[in-house]
């Protein structure tokens, strides 16, 4: 389905916010050594970190849980502070990045994941996993899943709400957070979870790739936010050393996938792309390759958007359009 919506280019996004989004690509790109590693002193001048709050803040409370310290491996809950029903989702949410940048308690996170509480009223559980270059692959899959196990683990505990329906539980994320979704989920299927069901995976503008250049990536090689060079630098900090860009990792569903999607009960999923971001033919294929396997899944485009147009807080009435998608994609399968 496409969501028509007015984003035009990212000349749409008013002055303040193209202003920081500069900064921060100014600070991603000093940050980059020339020997593939990054000054994370730089970085974090740009990644400035939101504070857990018990009080309510726009209608949400947040707190910590520590899964493992030695890698820094906790995630940040984010529950509604209205009136709360005794049957609440949950969502396991990866944020983006690129494998190499942000955190659960960046400012930018934190808003979007708190926008995403208040606007569904599930719970959110965003979780902090390790970044390359200094963890490649498979460092991240393996947080996010053992996060996964933690919450099975710990389903009747004080870790987690009384209230939080387990059974009614959705993985997601936004760029590469979005890989992580779907990689977690086949982690899930293949492992056989006790407390927690997986009914939806929600890959939002997910960070796909490959050897072959698309005709997307031809004609946005130069994109506002994430431009192809950018891509490709962030495969190589990423993926195993001797590895192209059709890894199982990033090509999905190519011919090196080790993932028989078709054997598996994968969830209902939704996939979000926009028409101005460079990666759009991988995720239409994503979406298309899903269908093939016999596997629900629903496509929502919005075809003037450009990479991460979510993040952009003051674009509501654009990031409300998706919240409302995702809000629709729960109650469908939550009845």
């Amino acid at each position: 389905m496409s969501s028509n919506n007015p984003i035009s280019n990212f000349q749409d996004v008013p002055w303040k916010q193209r202003f920081y989004r500069s900064m921060l690509g100014y600070g991603i790109h000093f940050s980059r050594r020339s020997d593939g590693t990054i000054n994370r002193f730089i970085m974090n001048l740009f990644d400035l970190k939101a504070q857990p709050s018990k009080q309510p803040i726009d209608g949400v409370i947040t707190s910590d849980t520590v899964v493992d310290a030695t890698r820094n491996l906790f995630f940040r809950l984010f529950l509604p502070s209205f009136e709360q029903n005794t049957n609440m989702p949950l969502i396991v949410y990866f944020h983006g990045g690129g494998f190499a940048y942000m955190s659960a308690n960046s400012i930018a996170c934190d808003d979007l994941c708190r926008n995403l509480c208040k606007k569904t009223g599930a719970v959110i559980i965003s979780v902090n996993y390790r970044l390359s270059p200094e963890h490649k692959y498979p460092s991240q899959y393996d947080d996010g899943f053992d996060v996964l196990k933690f919450i099975d683990d710990n389903a009747n505990t004080k870790n987690f709400p009384s209230n939080v329906n387990l059974k009614q539980c959705f993985i997601a994320g936004d760029s590469a957070g979005g890989n992580l979704a779907h990689h977690v989920t086949v982690k899930a299927c293949e492992y056989g979870l006790r407390n927690v069901k997986l009914i939806g995976l929600i890959a939002i503008q997910p960070f796909f790739g490959g050897e072959e250049r698309t005709e997307s990536e031809n004609r946005l090689v130069d994109a506002p936010v994430l431009s192809v060079k950018g891509t490709d630098w962030l495969w190589k900090t990423f993926l195993p050393e001797g590895s192209d860009r059709d890894h199982p990792a990033s090509n999905v569903l190519g011919s090196k996938s080790v993932d028989d999607i078709r054997r598996l009960k994968f969830p209902a999923t939704m996939v979000v792309v926009g028409g101005v971001d460079p990666l759009y033919d991988w995720q239409i294929r994503y979406y298309e390759g899903l269908k093939k396997c016999g596997k629900e899944a629903y496509l929502i485009e919005y075809p003037n958007a450009f990479h991460s147009f979510y993040g952009a807080p003051e674009l509501k009435e654009y990031s409300g359009l998706l919240m409302e998608e995702v809000k629709d994609f729960i109650g469908k399968l939550i009845k």
